[in-house]
């Protein structure tokens, strides 16, 4: 099990965020063998279809730049010439399978990876030159996964020469018979269909080193459960930190709350439990809106400001309760307790009256508010 610096087993999968990390410091799978195979065998069919038009070209340069009169070989002055010629149409000869060779040699480490650009393995680690880590690697498992590559590599190629130069060898002596031209040309199809073969011959190992390049990526990449925490609390917020902006956030909204307490109309309580006030401006609102609601400890502070002010409290336990959960700060209250409400205020203002001119003491019965059976709620929990 792979471990950190810190000696915590790296057990937890690499999240999204570690995987861009190491994209950007240009850690991705990569397999040398796979890339090396691919531009090997892009190579051979490069020589496939280019290799004919390619030797006979290289036999033209051969015929018309090599063939020296007796007179030029004594004219030193013309062998720059000559030279600068020859190499000129070699280089024309040659540039269709050089240009794909250069494309083959950007695009294979694409293969597996996909296409990444970063600096940063370019910049100087100076741990980098401890030689004890230094034998460390060399002794690790992916070094002995490249010794194990390195000497299945020799011997896979070396056996599947040793057959081919066996099963040709007759061939390639024959060919001395034969004429230039025709020898040349059979020398570079046998060549090429031999090169074909060689790499053909690095697929085992490339079926062994991809898996295990992917599956070391992927140990490598693993985090500590320290550490996915520490990058969730990166990512989230630190729950301590969220927790107090929530409660300041709560004390603020309060705070504002418990200033319109003081503007509100009537308090209409449980009428320990529950408080909620509500404020009616007819020239101004369609409906009344409660400004204040809390349970508990806030229903209490609310009830305390009210008196404070001389805002009137009036219990009314079914209409509180129905107001405490189906309604919203600051907004409106629901049509279906229109009615209740309404009586509530022309109690409030004829209570008013009552105490500035006198009279007939009004009356209020709590438990005759009209209110829907789908707003009522029976408990106060």
């Amino acid at each position: 099990m792979a471990e950190s610096e810190t000696g915590q087993e790296r057990t937890e999968e690499a999240t999204a965020k570690r995987k861009q990390e190491s994209r950007d410091k240009g850690e991705v799978v990569r397999s040398k063998e796979l890339t090396t195979l691919v531009m090997m065998l892009v190579s051979g069919a490069g020589f496939v279809f280019l290799g004919s038009g390619l030797i006979k070209d290289l036999m033209q340069v051969l015929r018309a730049h090599l063939s020296i009169e007796r007179a030029q070989i004594f004219d030193l002055d013309s062998y720059p010439h000559l030279l600068l010629e020859t190499l000129q149409f070699s280089i024309f000869a040659v540039m269709p399978l050089f240009i794909l060779l250069v494309v083959v040699a950007i695009v294979a480490p694409m293969v597996l990876g996909g296409w990444t650009f970063s600096m940063k393995p370019l910049q100087p680690e100076f741990k980098k030159m401890d030689p004890i880590k230094g034998l460390g690697r060399v002794f690790s498992l992916k070094g002995l996964m490249e010794l194990a590559k390195a000497l299945a590599k020799f011997l896979l190629v070396g056996a599947v020469a040793y057959f081919l130069l066996k099963n040709n060898v007759e061939g390639f002596l024959s060919m001395g018979n034969e004429g230039l031209e025709q020898g040349i040309s059979r020398l570079g199809e046998e060549l090429m269909w031999m090169f074909i073969l060689l790499s053909s011959a690095l697929f085992f190992v490339v079926l062994v080193d991809t898996p295990f390049q992917i599956w070391d990526h992927n140990r490598k990449q693993k985090m500590t459960l320290q550490e996915v925490k520490d990058e969730r609390k990166e990512t989230d917020g630190n729950p301590e930190v969220k927790s107090k902006i929530r409660q300041t956030q709560q004390e603020i909204s309060q705070r504002r709350m418990m200033e319109e307490v003081p503007k509100a109309d009537v308090v209409i309580t449980n009428p320990t439990h529950f408080a909620v006030a509500l404020r009616y401006d007819q020239s101004n609102m369609s409906a009344p809106v409660v400004v204040a609601l809390g349970a508990d400890e806030v229903a209490g502070h609310i009830r305390r400001i009210a008196m404070a002010n001389d805002v009137p409290l009036l219990s009314a336990p079914p209409l509180a309760r129905s107001l405490y959960y189906h309604c919203e700060l600051n907004a409106e209250i629901p049509a279906g307790l229109f009615l209740a409400v309404a009586q509530v205020l022309a109690y409030v203002y004829q209570l008013r009256q009552y105490e500035f001119n006198g009279g007939i003491a009004p009356e209020f019965d709590a438990d005759d508010a009209p209110i829907p059976d789908d707003l009522k709620r029976d408990s106060e929990s």
